[in-house]
């Protein structure tokens, strides 16, 4: 039986002059179940997180349509059989609300709350290599000090603006969506504008268009989108689905992107063109990303597979948009459906069907400025009320960069980044000892509770190991983040998303060093199955690529 991080500390000189064992850095879901799997254990562990509540992800994105794209049964956590057995998930796909709810249920129930401190933003953690401990310093001025520091900062957590002139003189109200005012909730009456159209529009402007008096939405990029398809769960179904979650978790187990969605088993060339076309109206109508991830495995690598889908899709936007010109400029002309991480959509191609919607191409009257009352384009100013920017996510490495790490040497972890994520299976980073990441660069991306446990499973026998046999520090070796890193960058190999403008390969026009050409490697994009056959490699021979001390 393991013992306890206090036990298997309990020699060392300078286990009395730190104040806890493990600090887990945000309580979204990922932090949740972090903590949860220490305080088990008995160790003297805390989650600080900046937000006034937890929830991460769900405490923040409060804005218009927010809601789960994973089939809200396979997002839930799977390790406590009682929180299976009693909650009930509403909808097909949670909206924010219920989401927020469902965690908020998990950490009463489990007892939880009182090893959570909120309002405590982390503005520095310094490594210190006399005591191998971590130094953190808050916002509110305390300093606290740590054995471990796990990261949960969630991989699409810190958000960017557009890089427009004059956007400090708007006189009405403005914001990112992952900082929608809780207290907005009505847009009635208003002028809105929403600058981009990636998957957060693409959720928010079929809800603005039923409300705002008029909302012009300024697109540079076209994305392709399919429907979510969602809808209630019943008493009945609900009893349904909690007598076959092992099915559906071990479903999940099989997926590369850990959803139910199965890629289909036949080859794209075996299926005769009438054959694929009933194949994909029926994954078209089924709820959530059969569409996508059902689908021939082709479309990923294979351009004339990919070119037939595309097609496909095109066909189906055109259907539903009532304007031909409109809907041409709704269909994505620099990229292939399916290779950037696809939005679902819930109305969306018809919002641009109502007289109070309008669609600006940006790309074509570029947005010159911001202005006191609104926006001038190229071609003309447009007055608002209301300017909301969708324009993304410094993704997987922006919620650390924004911290001031510093490992071994004084190096600084955004250094060591700055021209693109370095690591250790997703989870180390040479040079920063005793800090494990969760959500962090470099993992697989995939259905986030899924990869959350899996990460968190493999963490804690790592630290185990650690206490166990009285070290005081781990470090990944050079060695072995180098070839992890070529892991990572040969699992792009064949894929058609290492062309695209995505997020995934680092690309944000609003971010220095992220522009297009210039490949971040984000994912390990070969899928979770793959990712944690890795894991268990690492783990089974005695965590190799980890030096302890």
């Amino acid at each position: 039986m393991a013992t306890t991080a206090t036990q298997s500390t309990g020699t060392n000189a300078q286990a009395a002059h730190y104040d806890y064992e493990v600090i887990v850095v945000g309580a979204g879901v990922s932090g949740i179940y972090q903590i949860k799997r220490l305080i088990d254990l008995g160790v003297r562990a805390t989650v600080l997180d900046a937000n006034d509540g937890l929830g991460g992800t769900w405490y923040n994105n409060r804005y218009p349509g927010a809601r789960f794209d994973s089939e809200s049964y396979t997002y839930g956590y799977s390790f406590s059989q009682e929180l299976l057995d009693e909650w009930h998930w509403k909808e097909r796909f949670s909206p924010q609300a219920e989401t927020l709810r469902y965690l908020n249920f998990v950490v009463d129930k489990l007892n939880l709350r009182e090893h959570m401190q909120f309002g405590c933003k982390v503005e520095k953690m310094i490594f210190d290599e006399q005591t191998d401990t971590w130094r953190l310093t808050l916002g509110d001025r305390r300093s606290l000090t740590s054995r471990v520091v796990i990261t949960a900062l969630g991989p699409l957590s810190t958000p960017t603006l557009p890089k427009i002139d004059g956007i400090d003189d708007f006189k009405g109200i403005s914001f990112h969506p992952q900082q929608w005012p809780h207290d907005l909730t009505d847009l009635s009456g208003k002028r809105v504008a929403i600058i981009g159209t990636g998957a957060t529009a693409i959720q928010i402007i079929p809800v603005v268009a039923q409300q705002a008096k008029h909302l012009t939405v300024f697109q540079r990029r076209a994305n392709w989108a399919a429907p979510l398809n969602n809808g209630p769960i019943s008493e009945q179904e609900m009893d349904s689905i909690r007598a076959r979650y092992d099915e559906i978790f071990e479903a999940c187990s099989r997926s590369p992107a850990a959803f139910e969605h199965i890629p289909d088993s036949r080859s794209f060339y075996d299926v005769p063109p009438e054959k694929r076309r009933e194949f994909y109206d029926r994954l078209y109508d089924e709820p959530g990303f059969s569409i996508w991830l059902a689908n021939f495995p082709e479309i990923f690598v294979d351009e004339k597979a990919n070119a037939e889908i595309s097609d496909y899709i095109a066909e189906r936007i055109r259907q539903r948009v009532n304007d031909p010109a409109i809907a041409e400029k709704l269909i994505p002309k620099d990229h292939g459906f399916g290779i950037q991480r696809l939005p679902l959509e819930t109305g969306y191609f018809e919002a641009y069907n109502r007289d109070n919607v309008e669609l600006v191409d940006s790309k074509a009257t570029p947005i010159e400025r911001i202005t006191a009352t609104g926006l001038r384009t190229s071609e003309r100013d447009f007055e608002f009320d209301v300017i909301v920017y969708a324009t993304g996510f410094d993704a997987f490495t922006g919620a650390h960069d924004r911290v001031d790490i510093r490992g071994i040497g004084g190096q600084k972890l955004r250094d060591t980044w700055a021209t693109g994520p370095i690591t250790y299976l997703g989870m180390l980073v040479h040079g920063m000892p005793n800090l494990i990441m969760l959500g962090g660069p470099q993992v697989a991306a995939a259905n986030f509770p899924r990869g959350s446990e899996v990460a968190v499973d493999w963490a804690m026998p790592l630290l185990q190991h650690l206490w166990n046999n009285g070290y005081t520090r781990f470090d990944a070796t050079e060695a072995s983040q180098r070839r992890w890193f070529e892991n990572v960058k040969s699992s792009y190999e064949g894929l058609l998303m290492a062309k695209a403008q995505s997020w995934i390969t680092g690309y944000n026009s609003n971010l220095k060093g992220h522009e297009y050409g210039h490949t971040r490697y984000n994912i390990f994009a070969t899928g979770g199955v793959e990712y944690t056959k890795h894991l268990k490699a690492a783990a089974e021979n005695d965590y190799q690529g980890i030096e302890f001390f």
